[in-house]
């Protein structure tokens, strides 16, 4: 899981033509741009495909069409490939251009804070105390937030290196997505870090995702909202982020 794939796809700009209704129907098929190599947010291994082809799936099957995914590395290489959907698109006005039109939020994400065992936990970022030493990304948002803060920022490249070294006490404390730090606990359970969802007090390290539709027309655009509305009546959403290890948070 090294690829951050929660991050919104801003150059969704296509060379070419996203299908139509009429033309998804005729064709009894929907594309979907995914990681190959992303858990839990996407792969292409079939017994564990991650949440967000799970989550295509099911839209497909309520749409009454097969799903194809068209594997991409790096996420920019969603701009020159021909696909339909793009799943986990952050829903902030003005950061998606024009051509990507974007579903009804089903899912709430942001960067929260992780704790190693034994280490006392704070609920916000603004408790972090000094000597407290903290893993971040480089050059992320959540870095800039921790340094405002007396405690000591740890540089990460990785999330996965910087949870393995939470779990191990080498840090108190790490900045993580909440779905990257639940499928490491899935994945370690005798050596769990414990989760807090600081973004909820931080409002620039939190957001809602929806299913982006690139050059979708309106009719699409319903369809997919109406599938997403009975996925999350139905409790599939809920049960499929179970399933890595996730918390399904409504938006």
């Amino acid at each position: 899981m090294r690829a951050a794939c929660t991050v919104a796809l801003t150059l969704f700009a296509s060379l070419s033509m996203a299908k139509g209704w009429d033309e998804i129907r005729t064709l009894g098929e929907i594309t979907v741009c995914a990681n190959p190599n992303a858990l839990p947010y996407a792969s292409d291994k079939e017994e564990a495909p991650g949440f967000q082809i799970e989550i295509a799936r099911a839209i497909a099957q309520r749409l009454g069409v097969r799903l194809r995914a068209l594997w991409i590395v790096p996420r920019m290489r969603a701009a020159i490939v021909d696909c339909d959907l793009l799943m986990d698109t952050i829903l902030v006005a003005g950061v998606q251009p024009p051509s990507l039109r974007v579903s009804a939020p089903y899912h709430r994400s942001g960067v929260a804070l992780v704790f190693a065992p034994g280490r006392e936990p704070v609920s916000s970022y603004a408790e972090l105390k000094r000597g407290t030493r903290v893993g971040v990304l480089h050059n992320s948002l959540a870095s800039l937030i921790v340094s405002r803060t007396p405690a000591t920022m740890v540089p990460f490249g990785f999330e996965d290196d910087m949870l393995e070294a939470v779990a191990k006490g080498e840090v108190d404390a790490g900045t993580a997505s909440p779905a990257a730090a639940g499928y490491f606990n899935l994945r370690n359970p005798a050596r769990r870090v414990m989760i807090v969802h600081a973004e909820d007090l931080q409002p620039e390290l939190q957001w809602t995702v929806g299913v982006g539709m690139r050059r979708a027309d309106d009719a699409v655009v319903e369809n997919v909202n109406r599938a997403l509305s009975g996925l999350l009546d139905d409790g599939t959403l809920r049960a499929i982020y179970a399933r890595y290890g996730v918390t399904h948070r409504s938006p």
